[in-house]
Order: C-alpha cells, then structure tokens, then sequence
C-alpha cells in the first residue's frame, strides 16, 4: 500500500491532483483543505496517502498532513461512510472541528455537509465516539507552503465546480461563492476562494 508521495506536482484541480514520481504520474484525490495548501505546478509536492482497494481496483487520496488523513480514516470506519463522502466531510470540517464535533456530539456540524442527514450524522457520532483518540494522537501537523496565484475569473469558476462535484446544491454554491468573492475582493486566488467558502459553508 502507498502511504506517501512525493514528486513533481503535473496537475491541480480542487479535487486531484497529477504528481510526477520517478516518470510515473499518479492520480491523487484530495479535499478542498489539502487543495488550498498545494504549491504551484511543476514544484516538488509531498501529501500522505490513503489507499483505497475495492473490487480489484486502486484509488490513492491525498492529503496535506496526518491529521487530515486520520481524519479520513476514521470517518471510514463509521458505517454508510465511503471514501467520497469522507473526502467530502475533511474538505468542510478540519480535524480539530472534527474531533470535537465527535466528543460533544454535535449533529448539526456534520449536517452542514452535504450528503450527511440527521441520522447519518447520529449513526457517524455514535459509531466514532470511542474511536475519538486515533484522531487525537495525530493532531498539530504543520500545513505546506500555500500555492500562488489564480485568475479571478477562472478562480471563480473552478471553486464553483469543485463545490458542486462535492455535492453542494448550484444555488448555494453559487450563493456562498458571491459572499466570498466579495469578502476576499478583485483578483482573489482560487486558493482564497475556496477558504473563504469553505469557512461560510461550515457556519
């Protein structure tokens, strides 16, 4: 199993990533958390990997530091959770929100993620609680150095799509992603798009 890449960054997008290792390009799904922090393209990258084998086929996830991937671990192990909507839950709630949403047994912080309703964000409490330690031992990791500059416009349309592929209905995608590019001001990078997003969605 991969447990970490590091290479040449080919391709971003706010949900894969293309890195370049020894000649050979590996197709990394990432959350939106670990997008903000990737440098630019053609620069070294390292992220830690979560490998996924179901029915013979191999899906590596990418992930900016061990709290992030143990926080996608662990909300595997909850039932009805697969690694989509994992990917999902670590890109709207960081590990430490995460942790303690699990010990005060806050609904409506899983809620706020799309495809998670009331009694699947019960179910996911429940089943975690005693698990809550695995994530805790692995918190405090340093992010990367952030990426650079987007084009405003295409900054703009690739945070909405990468919102809409994680499930979030158009018109709050749409909604959520004016406030931000108001609040974040002309010329904002697709990196502060996405955070400034994320933040609104996770109120």
């Amino acid at each position: 199993m991969i447990a970490r890449l590091e290479g040449i960054l080919l391709e971003q997008h706010p949900t894969r990533v293309v890195i370049d290792v020894g000649g050979v390009g590996y197709d990394v799904h990432i959350p939106l958390s670990t997008f903000t922090e990737l440098p630019d393209a053609g620069k070294p990258v390292a992220l830690h990997i979560h490998t996924h084998a179901k029915d013979g086929a191999l899906q590596l996830f990418g992930f900016a530091s061990r709290a992030e991937r143990a926080a996608f671990e662990l909300l595997l192990r909850a039932s009805r959770v697969g690694p989509r909507l994992a990917q999902t839950v670590v890109s709207g709630i960081a590990p430490r929100a995460l942790l303690d949403a699990i010990r005060s047994a806050d609904i409506a912080a899983l809620r706020s993620v799309p495809g998670i309703g009331s009694k699947l964000a019960e179910r996911i409490l429940v089943e975690l609680r005693d698990r809550a330690g695995e994530l805790a031992a692995t918190i405090g990791d340093a992010p990367p150095p952030t990426r650079g500059p987007a084009a405003g416009d295409a900054a703009r349309e690739e945070t909405l799509s990468a919102l809409l592929n994680l499930g979030y209905p158009r018109a709050e995608a749409e909604r959520v992603l004016g406030q931000a590019a108001e609040e974040a001001g002309s010329g904002a990078t697709l990196e502060t798009l996405v955070r400034v997003s994320l933040r609104r969605l996770s109120r």
